[in-house]
């Protein structure tokens, strides 16, 4: 169902739960400052409450007011990348984010989103926190369809329409004097190379950890159907593939086209539309190409497939 800014603004102060739009996925928001939406949130998305969520706010003022101290080259990084695709997890005062929000960290993460309309609605209703409005370890949302898929068709959704990025912010974490990747997204490695002078490295996780941010699951962005990776002459019968413009796939069976290998936002911005397509398909397999570049947002590509993959 969707709604307007101002009908958005009135659901968000009467303590119920929207879909809202960003520049990289959909997200299910609900105010900062009351628990008993964000309850709602854990509940539909039947969220583990161990996984923290972010905090998406409208302003750097707003994210000082939180903080307990701010890491080194943090004002760099929120001037170069804000508004934009980039969560920054900080020491917090505890007493002000809900241990719901945090997982009971000490820390949260924070982001100021490049979305015009969600901007707005920020401002007027105040900080929100928005995990991806997907049920959990599904694929992610990128458009109102993809909501409606998962809450149904009365589930209200302001419609900021296609996501144009298609992947989630890249998550970074402050640990061992330097920033490391918590969670590969829209800005790859090499992105923060003239900011901080280095490429900051990236925190695998076992999956059995805590999580420290979203994203960290061992198994996530999954369709239903099984995901195949590996060399494709060693697999038979498999009826569906994702490949690429450039390729030819003559045992593929039914071919769902990622984008151009010469354009890995393009991809990325179809990456989740394909995986959904799959189980709109009722695709009981899939084998996707994987031969592609293992750097920028590539990187992160190959990273939400295998996670697809997983088990």
């Amino acid at each position: 169902m969707i709604v307007n800014l101002d009908e958005a603004i009135q659901i968000l102060l009467k303590g119920n739960v929207l879909a809202v739009p960003t520049e990289t996925v959909y997200g299910l928001a609900a105010s900062l400052n009351n628990p008993v939406a964000i309850e709602k949130i854990f509940a539909l998305k039947g969220r583990p409450r161990s996984n923290p969520l972010i905090v998406h706010v409208a302003n750097i003022d707003k994210i000082k007011s939180y903080a307990k101290s701010l890491p080194p080259y943090f004002e760099e990084l929120a001037k170069a990348f804000w508004p934009g695709p980039l969560t920054l997890i900080i020491p917090i005062q505890t007493d002000l984010i809900p241990p719901l929000v945090r997982a009971n960290l000490e820390t949260a993460g924070f982001r100021i989103p490049h979305h015009s309309i969600t901007l707005e609605l920020l401002q007027a209703v105040g900080p929100l926190v928005m995990p991806s409005a997907n049920i959990s370890g599904k694929p992610s949302a990128t458009s109102p369809i993809h909501v409606e898929e998962d809450f149904g068709v009365d589930f209200p959704v302001l419609n900021g329409g296609t996501c144009a990025r298609g992947i989630e912010s890249t998550i970074l974490t402050y640990t061992n004097d330097q920033w490391m990747i918590a969670r590969l997204g829209s800005l790859s490695p090499e992105d923060f190379q003239d900011v901080l002078g280095y490429q900051p490295g990236i925190i695998i996780s076992n999956g059995s950890e805590k999580p420290l941010c979203p994203g960290q699951q061992f198994r996530h962005y999954a369709p239903k159907a099984k995901i195949i990776i590996g060399e494709r002459s060693k697999l038979d019968k498999i009826p569906f593939t994702l490949g690429f413009k450039e390729r030819s796939y003559l045992h593929g069976g039914r071919i769902i086209i990622l984008g151009s290998l010469e354009n890995a936002n393009e991809v990325a911005e179809n990456l989740y539309k394909a995986l959904r397509q799959l189980d709109q398909e009722g695709a009981p397999l899939a084998w996707v190409d994987m031969n592609f570049p293992r750097e920028g947002l590539w990187l992160t590509i190959a990273e939400r497939l295998n996670r697809a993959a997983e088990g």
